[in-house]
């Protein structure tokens, strides 16, 4: 990890750069398989999965008798985790789909919103080097929350065209039964488009590489949404006197297996952690079994020194990391300066790790910065907010002489009237409020 003593803030923008993808090549490439799909259908997706995955895919959709049987092929343990953490999953997601208050804004006028599901979602999970059932848990349970009717999952399935059962099992925990074998560019192309087999949905979630984000951000230029930018995966800590080394060179680490392109960034108030942290990382570096993928996430991470809490907190607003942890005194405090984050991890007790899996709150958050912008998956992604009002007689005749008095200011005289008729002492016809 390349380290920054007390760096100017004059640097920081420089300093705090995530690594450039050259993006040219790219879309040229994602836009050209996109058409493929589009074009070609099953057909097509089959094609590239045998392509980039090396897989024979004959049926695409995951026939009901190998998802009931997937909880057969798992040990107790883990189906007891992956109940735990959805159930928390739940229980932390459920009051977000409470009802919105009705307001009356003045007397007769009464607004309020209501929340209704997106008809159709489509979740995409990576497969690639890990199988991440954890992701299916954050994205399928706040959809069904929200009440989608329709809810897809696509997945890149392993050399012998089998999706692995913890992902299965997740799926069926969720309550999502419709699953197809597809990974990368072709899946997020047939959620966008539509095959014969794969329904074309109106928004696309989760997780994937370089080519997966593209693919999302084009179909998004094509009327499909999307949940957000994402990039790489990443992790920022702040650490003060009080921190534990050891702790914090292992919540470095969980984040950079993740993949050669993931980034962590450490930030000590404190310049004696320095020494013992990077000793931390590099014994516990030695043990891991994705050692070569978090040694070369770790090339292109940073450690910032800095002169106190204030100061990081700034650095840190600045970086906007996916996650945030404060292993410092006061953290509460410290959590509170935070502007720019996807999800704060609080205290010496709080590793990434347990908001990834079963605290309850949603992993699939803001990266590359977007976290100045954007918020983490919630019921509320999979929602659309449909307003309401209504009016009594008395109501608009206490609001319309507003109405009349600011439509005919800028010219729509048609607005004026609508108003207008209503309240004329010899309405055209009769009216009964409903």
């Amino acid at each position: 990890m390349q380290v920054y003593q007390y760096p100017e803030r004059k640097e920081w923008p420089a300093l705090l750069k995530r690594p450039v993808i050259e993006a040219g090549d790219l879309k040229a490439s994602v836009t050209g398989l996109l058409l493929k799909v589009k074009e070609g259908g099953d057909a097509a997706v089959r094609e590239l999965n045998a392509r980039f995955d090396g897989i024979s895919t004959p049926a695409l959709e995951v026939e009901q008798h190998h998802i009931e049987a997937a909880g057969d092929q798992l040990p107790g343990p883990l189906k007891s985790a992956i109940r735990q953490a959805a159930a928390n999953i739940r229980s932390f997601h459920a009051p977000q789909a409470a009802g919105e208050l009705a307001v009356e804004t003045m007397p007769g006028v009464r607004c309020w919103r209501r929340s209704v599901g997106i008809e159709s979602v489509g979740l995409y999970i990576p497969g690639g080097t890990a199988p991440l059932f954890s992701t299916v848990l954050m994205l399928g349970i706040p959809a069904t929350i929200a009440g989608c009717r329709e809810i897809i999952l696509c997945t890149p399935p392993g050399k012998d065209g089998n999706i692995h059962p913890a992902i299965l099992f997740a799926a069926t925990v969720a309550g999502i039964n419709k699953i197809y074998r597809a990974g990368g560019v072709q899946a997020i192309g047939a959620m966008a488009f539509g095959t014969e087999t794969v329904p074309a949905v109106r928004k696309i979630f989760g997780p994937g590489n370089q080519y997966v984000t593209c693919a999302k951000q084009l179909v998004q230029q094509q009327g499909v949404a999307i949940d957000m930018p994402a990039g790489p995966s990443e992790v920022a800590v702040y650490a003060d006197a009080s921190a534990v080394p050891a702790y914090v060179a292992a919540d470095l680490l969980s984040q950079a297996e993740h993949g050669p392109d993931s980034q962590v960034v450490l930030v000590l108030s404190d310049e004696t952690l320095l020494a013992p942290v990077q000793a931390e990382i590099t014994r516990q570096l030695s043990t891991l079994g994705r050692q070569a993928f978090a040694s070369a996430a770790l090339e292109n991470s940073k450690i910032f020194i800095v002169k106190n809490t204030a100061e990081a907190m700034d650095l840190l607003n600045a970086y906007a990391p996916e996650h945030l942890i404060l292993s410092c005194r006061d953290s509460a405090a410290a959590g509170a300066m935070v502007v720019n984050a996807g999800s704060v991890f609080l205290g010496n007790y709080s590793p990434e790790s347990a908001g990834d899996y079963a605290t309850g709150t949603n992993h699939t958050l803001p990266t590359n910065g977007y976290a100045t912008t954007y918020s983490g998956v919630s019921v509320d992604s999979f929602v659309k907010k449909i307003t309401y009002q209504q009016l009594t007689r008395e109501g608009l005749q206490q609001i319309g002489p507003a109405v009349m008095e600011m439509a005919a200011a800028e010219g729509l005289g048609a607005h004026r009237n609508a108003v207008a008729l209503r309240l004329s002492p010899q309405p055209v016809t009769a009216a009964i409020e409903s």
